[in-house]
């Protein structure tokens, strides 16, 4: 979780609903990464998901090899996991009033 907050960027745009978007497109296309899947990428949005994960997965590879060990249910798990906490963290406790005013 650490290491997404510190290098990722891409979790703190400046709506709630992009925000999740974002955490959501980019790790789960880790999650499918790690695990050997083959993205669909049919739209831009996919495909800068699919860049922002590909970065992740590589950091993840070196900095922390025993994620890509275990098994594919545990793998999800623990992505499923750190999405609720992103989410929870950067959008729903978070002090910047601007995530939640409509229309902006």
């Amino acid at each position: 979780m650490e290491m997404i907050q510190q290098r990722c960027l891409w979790q703190f745009v400046s709506r709630a609903h992009d925000r999740e978007e974002n955490i959501d497109g980019v790790l789960t296309l880790v999650g499918i990464l790690l695990t050997g899947g083959s993205p669909k990428l049919e739209t831009p949005m996919d495909r800068l998901h699919y860049a922002n994960a590909n970065n992740l997965v590589s950091e993840i590879k070196t900095d922390l090899p025993w994620l890509g060990h275990l098994p594919k249910d545990d793998l999800f798990a623990v992505v499923t996991g750190a999405i609720k906490r992103i989410h929870e963290i950067t959008v729903k406790k978070s002090k910047n009033g601007e995530l939640f005013i409509p229309g902006y």
